[in-house]
């Protein structure tokens, strides 16, 4: 790595939102990267309340339009080196358009956009220029989620036949956009949130964990949307019954009005030799059953290879984690992974030698768009009467 820190710009992030908080913790976690400015709200003067008031000395900006157009003129070094958005999801298209064709990297908060005609124009624009862009699915970002991808990917379960992945949550079994919730008040409203609330919140987050682990796609699938809170625009509960790439089944699902679930977000993962369950809630380990054999737990940093189910383990997965086995990783440090990835080619960018992101180590536009295309399939199954209904 290079001596000099990264300059991240900011897009979103004032006014009591919360997603930002875990972001500037994981860009300073690792004493290679720093916030250097923002454009915190998108009423100009709050903006510039926000910057003035925030933690340490940032530039503040009126807009990304300004903060955009202002730091493609300072020097390189001085400059921002990569934008992350950090807005709702209706806000998340043209900041990140403009800051690529400026010809700065993009980390972006997932969903993507909002319409798919969106996500199309920015994978465009990321393959023409070819320059960095991540979506914050923060769960890749677990140790444990690559372990799975290794296990899973290595052929150990055999063929996939079944997965079982899911988001649920309870926060909003109530009408908390009208208790002053801000975080809820834009995820019910359709011109902020998209065209599904629960399904593009965390049903997104349920898609990625499934296809970063098995490597399998959703052919088509067949979907319920449903409210349950009377007077809610969008869907509060979202189930996906899915047919696999390699014929397998899957079922995706989510909610937002289960009380008593908090952010219970997990993948069980079925094959022909036997099942891996994770967990987000308990991410330092992982369990898998093979039949007529003991169950086994792997937890974080203590991973031996050949150990009669594991063969060799890629070196970059043992040698990864920071801290040893019982001091827990959590939710800071997946975001500090995703950051730290992202760093890397971020700087194999400034140096011309990026050659493009295979998806490993973040999720890429491409699968934003994926994520789209998703929730494009599953409104429309929902819209006819729950038909099945193949990916655009």
């Amino acid at each position: 790595m290079s001596e000099r820190k990264l300059n991240v710009g900011l897009v979103g992030g004032g006014g009591g939102a919360f997603i930002v908080h875990p972001h500037q913790r994981a860009i300073h976690m690792d004493g290679t990267r720093q916030v250097v400015c923002g454009a915190l709200h998108p009423d100009p003067e709050v903006a510039m309340r926000e910057a003035e008031a925030w933690p340490y000395p940032i530039r503040g900006y009126r807009n990304f339009r300004e903060m955009i157009e202002n730091e493609s003129r300072l020097p390189v070094g001085e400059r921002m080196d990569y934008v992350l958005i950090v807005t709702p999801n209706h806000v998340h298209f043209e900041p990140a358009k403009l800051a690529l064709e400026a010809g700065f990297p993009v980390f972006c908060e997932k969903p993507l956009t909002v319409t798919l005609e969106e996500s199309d124009e920015l994978v465009r624009i990321v393959k023409a220029k070819n320059i960095p862009f991540c979506v914050a699915h923060t769960y890749l970002g677990h140790w444990t989620s690559r372990l799975s991808r290794h296990i899973v990917r290595s052929g150990l379960l055999g063929k996939i036949r079944w997965v079982d992945s899911h988001y649920i949550q309870g926060w909003l079994a109530s009408r908390a956009e009208e208790q002053g919730s801000l975080q809820a008040e834009w995820r019910v409203d359709p011109k902020r949130a998209g065209i599904s609330g629960c399904g593009g919140d965390i049903g997104t987050h349920a898609l990625m964990q499934l296809r970063y682990v098995t490597g399998l796609e959703v052919h088509r699938l067949k979907a319920f949307l449903e409210t349950f809170v009377e007077g809610r625009r969008l869907d509060d509960h979202f189930t996906a019954y899915c047919e696999l790439s390699n014929g397998g089944k899957a079922l995706i699902r989510c909610s937002q009005i289960t009380i008593g679930h908090k952010n219970d977000l997990g993948i069980e993962v079925a094959g022909e030799n036997g099942t891996l369950v994770w967990n987000q809630e308990e991410p330092e380990c992982l369990r898998v059953y093979l039949s007529g054999q003991p169950d086994r737990v792997y937890w974080r940093g203590e991973v031996k290879p050949h150990d009669g189910f594991l063969g060799d383990v890629p070196p970059e997965l043992l040698q990864e984690p920071t801290t040893p086995s019982g001091h827990p990783e959590g939710f800071h440090d997946a975001f500090g992974r995703l950051h730290r990835c992202f760093e890397a080619d971020v700087r194999a960018y400034q140096r011309g030698e990026y050659r493009g992101a295979d998806g490993s180590r973040y999720a890429t536009v491409e699968d934003g768009r994926t994520g789209i295309a998703f929730l494009v399939a599953a409104v429309e199954s929902n819209r006819r009467n729950h038909e099945w209904v193949t990916l655009p």
